[in-house]
């Protein structure tokens, strides 16, 4: 056995718990569809897997919570709502804010509609020149 520092152990812990709600997020970028149950679901999972990190670590705040909470959250955003969105969360990526237009506005909005946010999206991902 060999003994790792507490301060080693914690780094160790934020980098994983870092990278799995990364991961969470990836996840669920990649739905193809999702009903307004399936969305739930999502928050439910993330508060279970939430909860299980507590009782494994004493590491809070939990790093990236928050991450993983406002992209669930965006799921429920109206047409005009998101498009605000898009541009104050620059931390997704690309694929990420994507597949939100597509999956949680998909059938709700009428196709120039969605070419409008998916140009927002396009905007932000251009060089400034």
């Amino acid at each position: 056995r060999v003994r790792i520092p507490l301060p080693v152990s914690n780094i160790l812990w934020e980098h994983c718990i870092r990278l799995a709600n990364r991961t969470l997020v990836e996840g669920y970028a990649n739905v193809k569809k999702c009903s307004n149950e399936g969305r739930a679901l999502m928050q439910l999972d993330f508060q279970q897997f939430l909860m299980k990190l507590e009782k494994l670590t004493d590491i809070r705040p939990i790093p990236d919570k928050e991450f993983v909470e406002t992209y669930i959250k965006a799921y429920y955003l109206t047409e005009n709502d998101m498009e605000r969105w898009i541009k104050e969360h620059r931390e997704y990526s690309t694929k990420q804010l994507t597949n939100l237009v597509n999956v949680c506005l998909g059938s709700h909005i009428n196709k120039k509609a969605r070419q409008k946010l998916l140009a927002a999206i396009d905007d932000l991902d251009r060089p400034k020149r």
